[in-house]
């Protein structure tokens, strides 16, 4: 009975120290992360539209770096996010700039060129990239 309350705290402790490690675990540092991916917005909707199977698998949580020319940025409760223009006027893909760390700027015009490192999290009308920062 002794050994196994033993075991029973050890495994809880270890498991305590685990969870506490991963909650206080640094985020990934998007910036300095190197690209799995170099894709222009107009490639990555359509490889989404054709096969979204396919595409989850090759794009889901890697990083992105995306170049399109921008559609239009809205500001919404401090964060920003910028859609880049695809060719198709009922998706896109939206790019939310990363709120963990301090953007280059915030205001972008339409129809101009940008590119964003990003982290992709799939499609829902548009393709969703996450935590971009601008290169």
């Amino acid at each position: 009975m002794k050994k196994i309350l033993i075991v029973t705290v050890i495994l809880i402790l270890g498991a305590g120290i685990f969870g506490y490690m991963q909650w206080n675990k640094p985020h990934q540092d998007i910036a300095g992360a190197k690209s799995d991916v170099t894709i222009s917005a107009t490639d990555l909707l359509a490889a989404f539209q054709s096969n979204e199977a396919e595409a989850n698998t090759k794009y889901n949580d890697k990083i992105v770096e995306v170049t399109g020319s921008v559609r239009a940025a809205n500001q919404t409760d401090g964060k920003t996010s910028v859609s880049l223009e695809t060719g198709d006027a009922m998706s896109g893909v939206i790019c939310e700039l990363d709120d963990l760390s301090t953007p280059k700027r915030t205001t972008f015009n339409p129809g101009e060129q940008v590119t964003f490192k990003c982290t992709c999290t799939g499609i829902l009308m548009d393709v969703v990239l996450v935590r971009c920062v601008e290169k």
